[in-house]
């Protein structure tokens, strides 16, 4: 029986420890051993430096900001215009889930972000 993998993002410990061993001139291959990591997740997380030594803390802002940016947005946000218009098709004239997104696709034809799908509403 094959057993999945499951993959964990580096903690800032492990990054300190990263940055630490590798200006002693520890090998890649000798740290993952020490943080008992594949050496290739060390590997990339170095390759994604934009300088010759690596640093924990811009590293770890970076990885941050990475998280951040593939969040996916929502359409749907409460006190929009968008919300307020399906809100009222819904609760005021009862129009079914299709009808709103049809006539969304009508009224907004040149602006996709004004459109969404049934499943979301």
């Amino acid at each position: 029986m094959h057993m999945s993998k499951s993959y964990q993002h580096l903690s800032a410990e492990e990054r300190a420890m990263l940055q630490i061993e590798t200006g002693r001139g520890q090998s890649v291959r000798a740290i993952s051993r020490l943080l008992d990591r594949n050496p290739s997740t060390l590997s990339r997380e170095l390759a994604r430096q934009d300088s010759s030594t690596y640093c924990a803390r811009s590293a770890g802002k970076r990885y941050r900001a990475r998280r951040q940016l593939s969040v996916r947005q929502r359409r749907l946000t409460p006190g929009t215009p968008l919300f307020q218009l399906v809100r009222d098709h819904l609760v005021l004239w009862r129009w079914s889930p299709q009808q709103i997104a049809a006539k969304l696709s009508h009224m907004y034809a040149d602006d996709p972000a004004q459109r969404v799908s049934h499943e979301t509403i």
